[in-house]
């Protein structure tokens, strides 16, 4: 049997923790990928997935192959296109989800760069909370900003990451007094971000000498305010107006930072990083203008955009 598409449906059937779907989104008869499976378990000497008549899950082993095969993939797929000489279909509609901060902000230079040198290919940029179904609303990829990702059904490529800040308006600050230590939390009205926080618990590792160290101090604390959100502008101009302490992503906050308009708090304490991904549904039959604009996003996440940190 072929290796590369061996392991091509073992990645399908582990994103989805199922024969039955995988076999549905490849064209291919379940006993087919039934047979593809247990032929790269014998060639590796190594149980992939634990099944049952219910389930069907990863075992230690598959994990590992998993987290590789996307690279191996990426990576013939980029031979298969040099190889070819050009890529097709690099004109029409791209449909991109993206969160709407970092979109307007952030995204939609990128999309002008992109479109100066694409000229034969248009965007439509659609308001994606991390919620959105990305297939059946028909989008060709979507940038998804987290600590951590949970639909395994998708491609998820990642771009880079980005520190986020503890922020709040000196007013505030002033009134209520400035936390020293992230317990310190308990007793302050923060405003938290339904999505990235939604059983209400704010992470940190440090402080700073205690980051030199091999070893990183983590602190969660379980925060509560009198508002909460699931985009984070509204939160941003809460905070703004003084009505508590808000987490963001540096991008979001560097700017008011820089005009003290709001400071930071906790300044020894760094909040979890969020993982910046470009989720799309599969790699087969992709459009040459999607495979264009991923490329040209690893390439200009590669040069480590300020806003990164």
């Amino acid at each position: 049997m072929d290796r590369l598409k061996a392991i091509e449906i073992f990645a399908e059937v582990a994103r989805g923790r199922s024969f039955t779907a995988a076999a549905s989104r490849l064209g291919m008869a379940k006993g087919n990928v039934t047979k593809h499976v247990k032929w790269l378990e014998a060639l590796l000497g190594a149980q992939l997935l634990s099944r049952t008549t219910k389930s069907v899950s990863l075992t230690e082993a598959g994990l590992s192959l998993l987290e590789g095969s996307q690279n191996l993939l990426d990576g013939f797929d980029a031979v298969q296109a040099a190889v070819r000489g050009a890529v097709t279909d690099s004109r029409g509609t791209l449909r991109v989800g993206t969160p709407p901060s970092f979109g307007a902000v952030h995204l939609v230079p990128l999309v002008t760069a992109f479109s100066q040198a694409q000229p034969d290919i248009q965007f439509a940029l659609h308001l994606d909370d991390g919620r959105a179904d990305i297939a059946g609303e028909g989008l060709d990829l979507s940038l998804r900003i987290a600590p951590s990702l949970k639909d395994t059904s998708l491609v998820a490529l990642k771009l880079g990451s980005v520190p986020q800040l503890l922020v709040a308006a000196q007013s505030y600050l002033t009134t209520r007094g400035k936390p020293q230590t992230p317990g310190d939390l308990v007793h302050h009205d923060c405003l938290v971000h339904a999505l990235k926080a939604p059983t209400n618990f704010w992470t940190f590792t440090g402080p700073n000498h205690v980051l030199k160290s091999a070893a990183k101090a983590k602190h969660s604390v379980r925060v509560s305010g009198s508002m909460r959100a699931n985009f984070g502008e509204p939160l941003r101009h809460a905070a703004l107006l003084g009505h508590g302490i808000a987490m963001h992503p540096k991008y979001m906050v560097a700017q008011d930072i820089q005009d003290n308009r709001l400071k930071i708090v906790l300044p020894a304490y760094q909040p979890v990083r969020l993982d910046i991904y470009a989720m799309y549904p599969s790699r087969r039959n992709m459009p040459g203008r999607v495979r264009l604009f991923l490329a040209f996003l690893q390439e200009r996440f590669a040069s480590n955009p300020d806003w990164q940190g």
